[in-house]
C-alpha cells in the first residue's frame, strides 16, 4: 500500500516537473520573441508613424476571425486529444490525428483566403471603416494555409508536451519577419527606410511560411521518442480508431471550440473597429483618432503583453497537462497543477504591474517617444494581474472539457466591455477606453475564478500568493524609481539602455526577496 503512494507521488512529480521545463523552454523562446518584437515595435513606429500604425493594426481583427476558424478550434482540439491517447496508451493514433487535422484546417484557410482576396475592398470599407486597408488584406489572406499547418504541428507538439519545436517555430517566424520587412525597406527607400503597411504585412507572411516550412521539416526528419514510435500491444490495437472516428472527434472538440472563440473574435473585432470610432464622437478628427489608436495597440499595450510569455507558457502547457490527469483519473495531479499555475500568474502579474507603474511614463517617452503611450501604459498597468491570471484560468476549464463555461464568461465581459466603449468613449475619450478595459476584464476573471472553484479542489495561498508579491513590490518598485531617478541625474548613458537595466533591477530583486521570504519554494513543484 505505501510502495503505491510512493508511486504517485513520484508520477505527480513527474509532471509537474514536465510543466515547468515544458514552461521554461516556452518562456525563452517567448522572451526572445518579443525581444526580437520589442524592438521591431520600435522600427515600425518610427518609420511608419502612429496613423499608419493604426491602419496596419486593423488588419488583424480579420486575421484573428479567420485563424479562429481555420485554425484556433483544431490546434486546441488536436492538442487535447493526443494528450489523451497518450495517457491511454494509444500511440498509434497520434499521426492520424495530425494529418486529419491538418486536411482540415487547411482546406477551410484556402477557402478564407479565396474569400477575403476577392472582398477584401467591401471588408475594407464596410467592416473596418478603412478603405486604405484593403491591399493589406490581400497580402495577409496568402499567409491563411501556412498558418492553418503551422497552428495544427504546434497542437500537435503541445499534446505530447514536447515543446521545444513550437518554441523555435515562434523565433522563426518572427526572425524571418523582422528581416524580410528590414531588407524590402532598405531596397525600396535606396537608404531612407519607410515601412508602409503592405511591407509589414508582406513581412508578417513571410514569417508564416518560414515557419511552416520548419514545422514539416520537423516532422519528417525529428524522431519520436521511444514511447511514441514503439509498436503497440496487441491487446491495445482494438482501441486505435478508424478516420472517420477520429473525424468526428475532432471536429465534436473543434466546432464547438471554432464557434465561440468566433463569436468571441467577432466582438473583439468589433471593439477595435470601435474604437476609432467612437474616438471621432469624442471630438477628434480622424486622422487624430487614427493616431491614438495606432498609439494604444501599437506601443503600450505590446509592452503590457510582454510578460505573457511566461503566463501563456504556462496555459498553453496546462491544457494537455489537465486532460491527461483527467483521461487517468488523477484529481491530485489536476489541483496541484491549477494552484500552481494560479500562484505564479498572480506574482508575475504584481510584478509587471510595479514595473509599470514605476516606469511607464519613462518607457512610452523613451521608447517611442511619444508621452500618451507612456500615460496608458500606467493606467493599463493595473490590468496585468487579471490578464495574465484569466489565461491560466482560462486553460485549466479547457482542459477539464469545460470550454463552454470560459466561452460565456468571455463573452459577459467583452459586451460589458464595449458596451463601455459605447458610452464612456464619447464623453471621456480614450481614458473611458482604458476604464472599460479594466472593467470588462475584471469581470472575465472574476467569472472564470468562480468556474475554476466550482471544477477543482485545489489549495490557494493568499498570503504567498498576493500580499507577500504585493508588500514586497510595492515597496521595492518604490526604491529602484528613486534610484533610477538619482542614477539618471549623475550619468549620461543611453535612457533605453538604463530603463531597461532598473526593470531587470526591480525585477531580480522582486523574486530574491519572494524566495527569502518563502513566498516562493522549489516544494511548489514537488
Amino acid at each position: 500500500m505505501e510502495k503505491k503512494v510512493l508511486s504517485a507521488q513520484q508520477a505527480r512529480y513527474i509532471k509537474i516537473s514536465n510543466l515547468l521545463k515544458g514552461t521554461v523552454i516556452l518562456t525563452l523562446a517567448g522572451f526572445a520573441t518579443r525581444f526580437i518584437g520589442f524592438f521591431y515595435r520600435i522600427f515600425l513606429s518610427n518609420t511608419m508613424g502612429a496613423e499608419l500604425m493604426g491602419i496596419y493594426q486593423l488588419v488583424f481583427p480579420v486575421f484573428t476571425i479567420c485563424y479562429t476558424i481555420f485554425a484556433m478550434g483544431i490546434q486546441t482540439a488536436l492538442s487535447r486529444l493526443i494528450a489523451s491517447e497518450t495517457g491511454r496508451g494509444n500511440y498509434r493514433n497520434i499521426y492520424r490525428i495530425l494529418m486529419i487535422g491538418i486536411l482540415l484546417s487547411v482546406g477551410l484557410a484556402l477557402l478564407l483566403s479565396v474569400l477575403v482576396y476577392i472582398f477584401a475592398d467591401q471588408i475594407a470599407l464596410r467592416f473596418l471603416l478603412e478603405a486604405r486597408s484593403a491591399s493589406s488584406l490581400r497580402l495577409v489572406a496568402v499567409a491563411f494555409p501556412f498558418c492553418g499547418i503551422t497552428a495544427c504541428i504546434n497542437g500537435y507538439y503541445y499534446g505530447l508536451k514536447k515543446t521545444a519545436i513550437p518554441a523555435t517555430t515562434q523565433l522563426v517566424e518572427q526572425a524571418f519577419r523582422v528581416l524580410v520587412v528590414y531588407m524590402i525597406a532598405l531596397y525600396a527607400g535606396a537608404g531612407d527606410i519607410r515601412v508602409s503597411c503592405e511591407i509589414a504585412v508582406i513581412g508578417l507572411v513571410a514569417g508564416e511560411l518560414a515557419s511552416c516550412i520548419y514545422n514539416l521539416l520537423s516532422i519528417l526528419f525529428i524522431k519520436l521518442p521511444k514511447d511514441l514510435s514503439a509498436t503497440q500491444p496487441e491487446h491495445q490495437k482494438s482501441g486505435v480508431s478508424r478516420r472517420s472516428t477520429i473525424l468526428h472527434n475532432l471536429l465534436s472538440l473543434s466546432v464547438p471550440l471554432s464557434a465561440n472563440r468566433l463569436l468571441l473574435s467577432i466582438l473583439h473585432s468589433i471593439e477595435s473597429i470601435l474604437i476609432p470610432a467612437m474616438l471621432r464622437r469624442s471630438g477628434l478628427s480622424s486622422q487624430d483618432a487614427m493616431v491614438t489608436f495606432g498609439v494604444l495597440n501599437g506601443m503600450s499595450i505590446p509592452f503590457i503583453m510582454f510578460p505573457t510569455a511566461i503566463t501563456n507558457a504556462l496555459a498553453v502547457l496546462v491544457l494537455p497537462t489537465i486532460s491527461e490527469a483527467q483521461a487517468a483519473g488523477n484529481n491530485n495531479t489536476i489541483g496541484k497543477t491549477t494552484s500552481i499555475t494560479i500562484k505564479y500568474s498572480l506574482i508575475i502579474g504584481i510584478i509587471s504591474t510595479g514595473v509599470f507603474i514605476a516606469f511607464g511614463r519613462d518607457l512610452g517617452n523613451a521608447v517611442f517617444h511619444n508621452e500618451a503611450s507612456g500615460n496608458y501604459l500606467t493606467i493599463l498597468a493595473w490590468l496585468c494581474p487579471f490578464l495574465y491570471l484569466t489565461g491560466t484560468l482560462g486553460s485549466v476549464i479547457n482542459g477539464l472539457g469545460k470550454a463552454h463555461i470560459t466561452f460565456v464568461n468571455s463573452v459577459i465581459g467583452t459586451i460589458s466591455k464595449i458596451i463601455f466603449i459605447a458610452t464612456l468613449i464619447p464623453s471621456y475619450g480614450i481614458n473611458g477606453y482604458l476604464f472599460a478595459v479594466l472593467i470588462g476584464q475584471l469581470i472575465i476573471t472574476a467569472l472564470d475564478a468562480c468556474a475554476v472553484i466550482r471544477n477543482v479542489r485545489f489549495s490557494f495561498d493568499s498570503v504567498n500568493s498576493i500580499l507577500k508579491p504585493g508588500i514586497i513590490v510595492t515597496i521595492t518598485s518604490l526604491l529602484v524609481k528613486l534610484a533610477y531617478n538619482s542614477a539618471k541625474k549623475m550619468t549620461h548613458i543611453n535612457e533605453v539602455i538604463m530603463l531597461l537595466s532598473f526593470c531587470s533591477i526591480l525585477c531580480v530583486i522582486c523574486l530574491a526577496m519572494l524566495f527569502l521570504s518563502k513566498a516562493v519554494s522549489r516544494n511548489d513543484f514537488r
